[in-house]
């Protein structure tokens, strides 16, 4: 067996192959280290995040449900949903490390865990299932509705990638993608884009897209390809200087090395399940061009 379970900071799985690093929390069901033996880190982290019941982890990737921010109405609590701030039960791990270099590890969440919610008052069961390879990284999320009726949520894999220089990075694959603009001080809100996507301040960008996108570093000498499925947004996120200076589980100085491609339905594209259906969300981390 060549995984551990570990205590620091939080619960969870953890296992090193090679000079690689693959960790996931079980409060959140929240993957944290996904590197390649031989790469350097795909997932960023926060070295101010908070390790603490009831406290979202800041940086890897965080599992949204049942609502994306606020909510459609911007006024839920807590941000994201309670998916991320809630512990879940660990299912299933399944190492075959030692041969292929491959672990699997899976969670479930439902409503007797978290114990009443008014603003999503529903019988439901969420699974997270986490595949870590040499080669990509794969997170499952899958809700099911196990009501009498339908619900409607927002779900999301809020996932921050490890970047040499956001600023001279790019992200190909939006081009032609109509999307909300949602930073502070946006010139407007709908929006098309009309070239790669380049980081040249604060950016918070809702894009209507479904296909994959292509994270160019030329500073770490690397390509990510972000495909996802089941997923009807893409969001880009970077807090930029005086927003990451103004959240307490976020260095000051920390914006220049992370850049969120998430896999989202939010808004218009909420996700209505009916009794006894389920709905799948999965993205994919692949490496492109190793690091040099």
């Amino acid at each position: 067996m060549s995984y551990e379970v570990t205590s620091h900071p939080l619960t969870g799985i953890e296992a090193r192959p090679g000079s690689g690093h693959y960790g996931v929390f079980d409060h959140g069901a929240h993957v944290w280290a996904w590197q390649p033996s031989g790469e350097k880190p795909v997932l960023w982290m926060s070295a101010k995040s908070m390790y603490e019941p009831g406290q979202a982890v800041r940086g890897g990737v965080p599992v949204i449900f049942p609502w994306f921010g606020a909510g459609p109405l911007g006024v839920l609590k807590p941000a994201h949903g309670f998916g991320r701030t809630n512990t879940w039960t660990r299912a299933g791990v399944d190492d075959s490390i030692d041969a292929d270099g491959r672990l699997v590890v899976e969670y479930e969440l439902d409503q007797t865990e978290i114990g009443p919610q008014a603003d999503f008052p529903y019988a439901f069961l969420a699974n997270v299932r986490v595949v870590f390879t040499p080669g990509y990284l794969q997170v499952e999320l899958t809700v099911t509705n196990r009501d009498d009726v339908s619900f409607t949520f927002e779900n999301a894999l809020h996932t921050y990638i490890a970047v040499g220089e956001v600023a001279r990075v790019s992200v190909e694959g939006l081009e032609g993608a109509d999307y909300l603009d949602r930073a502070a001080g946006a010139p407007t809100l709908e929006c098309v884009q009309d070239a790669p996507v380049t980081i040249t301040a604060e950016t918070d960008r809702l894009y209507m897209h479904t296909g994959a996108v292509v994270l160019d570093d030329p500073v770490w000498g690397r390509r990510l390809e972000i495909s996802k499925e089941g997923s009807a947004n893409t969001v880009v996120w970077n807090p930029w200087v005086a927003k990451s200076a103004a959240m307490p589980d976020f260095g000051d100085d920390e914006w220049g090395g992370m850049l969120c491609i998430e896999a989202v339905n939010a808004l218009d594209e909420a996700i209505t399940l009916a009794p006894g259906d389920t709905h799948v969300m999965r993205q994919r981390i692949s490496l492109v061009a190793q690091g040099r």
